[in-house]
């Protein structure tokens, strides 16, 4: 059996008085992709755990011991679910895309993928990043009755400890609360971009810095979870003229987290059982955070 499903959310929490409020919308969005069985488990005569019975329900297949067909539910539903032949693009356009293009709006944002190790976050995550920067900057350059300035910063949290990517150099950053911003983390590097090759040039910075190792499930098994984030600023092109509340400032978040795992599956020790404790510890804690909201 290959547990091939991931789950992508996105967020939307407004802020300030910059966009109307709608009662009736929802702000958070859930989707699962499953991805198709990759090379190795079809080699293990794998076959995937789950079903896609509709276009928002899943279902469990229950291959496995009596024990767990007893304890586990048949079919999942959530806001859109994807199945193997889905492509990437079809994720973002059909679940993400609308969460992602709230930033330019004024309405901060995050977007991540969870699930266990090997489901193919990572790769859904990449892919979502890249249509959601076109998009942004596609939208910039139709609105020039505005003026926009977007900034770009990365860190990881790898073992417990917040490492900023555009600064190899960096020792372990420390997060402060902050009486206006909230919580921020101290010396992060915050690049003001020029251009859009610019970014593409700092997201292969990040892809290159961030932890990989190889593991039992794995070949470039995420050892931390990514945060990347982008703000996007603008005001009116007039703005001598219009009133100071047209000016707008958000910031959308894509976070790859690392996936769950077991021990006993990634057969890790040393260095990376303790990578794999770390990140099972960080992933109860969001998931009791998440049950609290």
């Amino acid at each position: 059996m290959a547990d091939t499903m991931s789950m992508v959310v996105g967020v939307r929490e407004e802020q300030g008085n910059t966009v109307q409020s709608n009662v009736q919308e929802e702000r958070i969005f859930v989707a699962i992709r499953v991805r198709p069985l990759n090379d190795r488990e079809r080699a293990r005569h794998d076959v995937s755990d789950w079903e896609c019975i509709s276009h928002n329900s899943i279902k469990f297949k229950n291959n496995g011991l009596a024990e767990q067909r007893s304890l586990s539910m048949d079919t999942y539903t959530f806001d859109r679910v994807f199945g193997e032949m889905c492509s990437t693009q079809q994720v973002y356009e059909q679940g993400i895309k609308e969460v992602s293009l709230s930033v330019v709006s004024g309405i901060n944002s995050s977007i991540f993928a969870y699930g266990q190790t090997s489901s193919g976050k990572t790769y859904t995550m990449t892919g979502i990043t890249e249509y959601a920067i076109r998009d942004i900057y596609e939208y910039i350059e139709k609105h020039r009755e505005r003026e926009f300035v977007v900034k770009f910063s990365a860190m990881e949290i790898y073992n417990e400890a917040v490492r900023d990517l555009l600064n190899v150099n960096a020792t372990s950053l420390r997060l402060l609360d902050d009486p206006e911003k909230g919580t921020v983390v101290e010396k992060l590097t915050e690049e003001t971009l020029t251009k859009r090759s610019q970014l593409q040039q700092l997201l292969s910075i990040c892809a290159a810095e961030r932890m990989t190792e190889e593991t039992a499930m794995n070949e470039t098994s995420s050892r931390s979870h990514q945060i990347l984030r982008l703000t996007v600023e603008s005001n009116p092109s007039d703005y001598a003229r219009t009133a100071r509340s047209g000016a707008l400032i958000a910031s959308v978040n894509f976070v790859d987290l690392a996936g769950s795992e077991r021990a006993s599956q990634t057969l890790s020790a040393g260095t990376r059982l303790r990578e794999g404790s770390h990140i099972n510890r960080s992933l109860l804690t969001l998931g009791t955070v998440i049950r609290k909201l």
